[in-house]
């Protein structure tokens, strides 16, 4: 249904896209540099399931509002960049809590916990500005008009920046999180780490609500 000049085309748009650091990225680093790989990995995945509600969105046509209402845009943007800055002052507050001793034993946390995890990159990747536009103002443009059957070409076009991101996203996370392993020989150096993780969200959250359209 899709050609594949159209979806290598599309690939190609979406990585130039993707390979510049945007939120979900900052934010699986921030968490990283927090939480751990663990936490990295679950970020990520629900970074890039929130990223497809999205595309899900603009299938059926919710995305244009998004896109010609500066209102609902606003409102999005704001929300998450607001969400951005509670999880950033959440990590900063219990930085001192992050104990070398966790990392060298690498507990198992509880199901509650990854799923909470889950649901954060989610809310995060839903809420991303730079999703919102690239899917609503991109994706359509790749689309075959004449081969019909519009909305399930973008669902499937969209799992091609879905298939990147999660691949980008979670080497990003990886590397953060050896980074924060490798300065987590002593609690102190450890808890600067998680204070780094949760500065790194909060000055993402204030970028986000002042970049972006002023439409």
């Amino acid at each position: 249904m899709v050609s594949a000049d159209r979806i290598l085309a599309f690939a190609a748009m979406s990585l130039l896209v993707i390979v510049v650091p945007g939120p979900s990225v900052l934010f699986v680093i921030g968490r990283a540099l927090a939480h751990g790989r663990r936490t990295a990995v679950a970020t990520a995945l629900g970074n890039v399931v929130g990223s497809y509600l999205l595309v899900v969105a603009v299938a059926v046509g919710i995305g244009s509002l998004v896109e010609q209402s500066v209102t609902v845009y606003l409102t999005v943007k704001l929300a998450g960049a607001a969400y951005l800055v509670f999880l950033g002052v959440q990590a900063f507050r219990h930085r001192k809590q992050l104990k070398a001793s966790q990392i060298s034993t690498q507990p198992t946390g509880p199901a509650r916990g990854d799923l909470r995890t889950l649901v954060d990159g989610v809310l995060v990747g839903v809420t991303n500005p730079k999703g919102v536009v690239f899917f609503a103002a991109v994706l359509p443009q790749f689309v075959d008009h004449s081969a019909g059957h519009v909305p399930l070409q973008m669902l499937l076009l969209g799992l091609v920046p879905i298939s990147i991101g999660l691949v980008t996203d979670t080497l990003w996370g990886l590397t953060a999180s050896a980074a924060r392993t490798w300065f987590a020989g002593s609690d102190r150096r450890l808890s600067l780490i998680g204070g780094a993780g949760g500065c790194t969200m909060i000055g993402l959250g204030l970028t986000v609500a002042v970049t972006g359209r002023a439409d």
